[in-house]
């Protein structure tokens, strides 16, 4: 034991007994055997004064600790000392001595390694806090300092307690010393705002400064469930946290004092009737469902659990699982529940307005500990529990939400301002008690940016792809029914045989609409019924085949057309990882709203102007940054594709192509569709130029004005032209476009005329 518990202090301490001996010295003038009791322990105490003047050392306690428990009797009675935990102390130090029975019964069955610090208790808070001990006595202060103390300390099979400390310190009192410094009222404000500031509280009151005489008693109580509550709530806060069950399984085992008891946890969605492992934070771990399971239905459960857990919606505790597996030998539960050595064990619902959000579990391994009686301790818990996994679930359907709003709709970042205000708005009438309609989402006045890498010859490949599979299941179906049809008893097959000759013919000399569905019907309707009655030994492991080869994901009469979707989907892919990719890079110049379609190659709109942004001034420069960053964007993607195609099943090329249109118009955001579209009639001819444009011809010829390796960009006046001419020629001048750049004249389109265009090869 050492008197003083840190290193540095303001205090020199001197426990001494002078109010003590002082009390004795009364009651010795008396009368009577207490009379002589005192006069005799004065007597003896007479011949060590530092009892008195002030111990230094805990050599001295040591040595004069049977004298000092005998001076204390009357504060020690010996009839309380297997109740009380008492001993004598210094506040916030480790001097604790002349300990009750039951102190040091704690004490040993704790361990001889075992040190009794005070919990969340630092050097720091121990100076600041002996600083304003002094400040309130000398100075007139009246500062509140005070804050619960706790001792945990483990019983002998491991279950951590936790002792309330309380001090009576009537029995101690602050003399300065010589080397006390004045404070002034200017010190006090300044350490009023400067509890952090150590080295200030360690200049007005230096170490050694003051002197802390006498001694305090200091009692403990047990306050393991009330505190156990209070460490739960806050482990609460941060459920989802890695050690989450191994803190929440130490705080029941103090609660119940079982030091292996476990905690298990399983959610209930209401909406599928299932219980499952629950999806937010570190998974905790269900003794309901098996261990590879996810979910499970409710049916899990048995009859007694069932009702008592999601029709009353109370506990249910079982004593004793193998006595409850006879009487209930159907019980899944409780067979789940023995094949895991749970001898005994409590189910508990958290339940939120009705709704049964999840079962605590409470597992021992041994019969009798949990049962119907202890389990009314849990309502002491469940109240918080309750919150906390409803704020949980709130989470997780707010994370849902916003994984649905990313993945699934529309609502691009740079736009969702706007949606965000009017909800606002609309739930703040609501709130108000007014009736109020969500107005329509529209941004006036955007410049449109559109463009396209189209996978030239799509339709062709995937015609030629049917094509071959089609005439490979055909010819390996034909030999099927004229084998089948050399065995004898077997209805002929003759009609169906001619029918698919026929459609061999014709898939063979060119793939009309439609032809690909028609052979596809009249197979499964009227070839495939019969095939699978068939009976005859020879042919079963023949026909079991065949039925093989027809699986889309796997067979072998879809491996051309599973060869074409691979060429379309790496293809798309990598054209949209890099405009994707590249989007942060060009919101950065201006926010914008950005959409971007997968179909035979990838299409992007992007448009631009200031009500698209409600915190940055628009002007048209920006438009100019984005529209050379586009024609950039679209030479990678095509210069990704060039290098991607040695690796493509099918070898398809690309055509590049951008549309200028040098009029704002007006998006609205469509509730049906859920996405935007241009807004208004004169708006929808931008949209009318952008379905027909890539199919165009090059004004009185029969040539297409997109070409393989080369971008197309479309515009109608020389205003554009001489915009875009500047953008080709920094881009020649970086080595992406070659030196020759065509232009021509663009077929008129109906309803369009007077488009010109540029074309400029990609330098590979």
């Amino acid at each position: 034991m050492n008197l003083i518990s840190f290193e540095d202090t303001p205090f020199v301490v001197k426990l001494s007994f002078d109010h003590v001996i002082e009390g004795m010295e009364v009651q010795a003038e008396g009368t009577g055997e207490r009379a002589e009791l005192a006069r005799s322990l004065l007597k003896e105490v007479s011949q060590y004064p530092e009892l008195r003047e002030g111990i230094t050392s805990a050599d001295q306690v040591e040595q004069h600790s049977e004298l000092i428990s005998r001076l204390l009797t009357d504060y020690f009675p010996a009839v309380l000392t297997h109740n009380e935990i008492k001993a004598v102390s210094v506040p916030y130090r480790n001097v604790v001595f002349n300990h009750t029975e039951r102190f040091r019964n704690i004490l040993n069955a704790a361990g001889k390694e075992f040190e009794i610090n005070i919990r969340d208790f630092d050097q720091h808070q121990f100076y600041v806090l002996s600083c304003c001990l002094i400040l309130n006595e000398f100075y007139g202060t009246q500062l509140d300092f005070g804050r619960p103390l706790f001792y945990d300390i483990p019983t002998a099979n491991g279950i951590t307690k936790h002792y309330r400390i309380l001090y009576n310190a009537d029995y101690l009192e602050i003399l300065a010393t010589d080397k006390s410094l004045p404070i002034s009222p200017e010190d006090i404000d300044l350490l009023l705002d400067n509890y952090d500031n150590l080295e200030l509280w360690k200049e007005k009151f230096p170490k050694d400064s003051w002197l802390l005489k006498g001694f305090a008693i200091m009692t403990l109580f047990d306050a393991t469930v009330e505190n156990a509550v209070s460490i739960f709530k806050e482990k609460l806060l941060v459920l989802n946290s890695v050690d989450f069950q191994r803190s929440v399984e130490s705080i029941f085992r103090s609660i119940y004092r079982i030091p292996d008891i476990r905690i298990g946890f399983t959610v209930f969605n209401q909406e599928e009737g299932r219980f499952r492992v629950a999806s937010f934070g570190h998974a905790m771990k269900s003794f309901i469902l098996p261990d590879d399971a996810e979910k499970y239905d409710k049916e899990i459960l048995c009859m007694g659990s069932f009702h008592h857990l999601i029709e009353k919606k109370v506990f249910f505790a079982v004593s004793d699982t193998a006595e409850f597996l006879v009487a209930n030998p159907d019980s899944q539960l409780a067979s789940r529940f023995l094949a895991q050595d749970i001898g005994s064990f409590i189910l508990a619902p958290v339940v939120k307005n009705n709704v049964l959000l999840g079962v605590v579990e409470l597992i021992s391994p041994r019969i009798k500990e949990l049962n119907s009686i202890n389990a009314n301790k849990l309502e002491v818990v469940m109240p918080f529990l309750t919150d906390s996994i409803d704020r949980l679930v709130a989470e997780l359907q707010h994370q849902v939400q916003a994984f649905i709003q990313d993945q699934f709709t529309t609502i691009h970042a740079s736009v969702y301002w706007k949606f965000k205000q009017e909800a606002q708005r609309v739930i703040a009438a609501q709130e108000a008690g007014k009736e109020e309609t969500v107005e329509e989402i529209v941004f006036p006045d955007v410049y449109p940016l559109y463009g396209q890498v189209d996978i030239k010859g799509s339709s062709e490949a995937r015609n030629s792809s049917v094509q071959n599979d089609l005439k490979h299941q055909l010819v390996t179906l034909i030999e099927i029914l004229e084998r089948i049809e050399e065995q004898e008893g077997v209805e002929s097959f003759k009609d169906e045989t001619q029918r698919l000759n026929y459609f061999l013919n014709d898939v063979s000399l060119s793939l009309k609409a439609g032809t690909e569905q028609y052979v596809y019907n009249y197979i499964d309707l009227n070839v495939h019924p019969r095939l699978t009655t068939i009976v005859h030994t020879g042919q079963q492991q023949i026909i079991a085949g065949y039925f093989k080869e027809t699986d889309k994901e796997s067979g072998a009469f879809h491996i051309y057309r599973r060869k074409y979707e691979a060429t379309i989907g790496q293809i798309n892919e990598k054209l949209a990882s890099i405009i994707d990719d590249r989007q942060d890079e060009a919101q950065a110049m201006f926010p914008h709203y950005y959409e971007r379609f997968k179909t035979d190659g990838v299409e992007h709109n992007l448009y631009i102007g200031a009500s698209i942004s409600q915190l940055q001034n628009f002007s048209l420069e920006k438009l100019y940054a984005l529209r050379l960053w586009q024609l950039r964007v679209l030479c990678e993607m095509e210069l990704a594709h060039h290098h991607l195609k040695a690796e493509l099943p099918y070898p398809l090329e690309v055509t590049t192509l951008v549309l200028v249109y040098n009029t704002t118009l007006s998006i609205r955001f469509r509730m049906d569709e859920k996405r935007f579209d241009v807004d208004g009639s004169y708006n929808a001819r931008f949209e009318i130029v952008k379905k027909r444009i890539d199919k165009a011809m090059i004004k009185d010829t029969q040539k297409r004005i997109t070409h393989m390796g080369r971008i197309t960009i479309v515009y109608s006046s020389e205003t554009e032209a001489k915009e875009y001419a500047g953008y080709l020629k920094i881009l020649q001048q970086e080595g992406i476009l070659g030196d020759t750049i065509e232009n021509f004249e663009v077929e008129d389109l109906q309803g369009v005329s007077g488009l010109h265009a540029f074309r400029a090869t990609l330098l590979h």
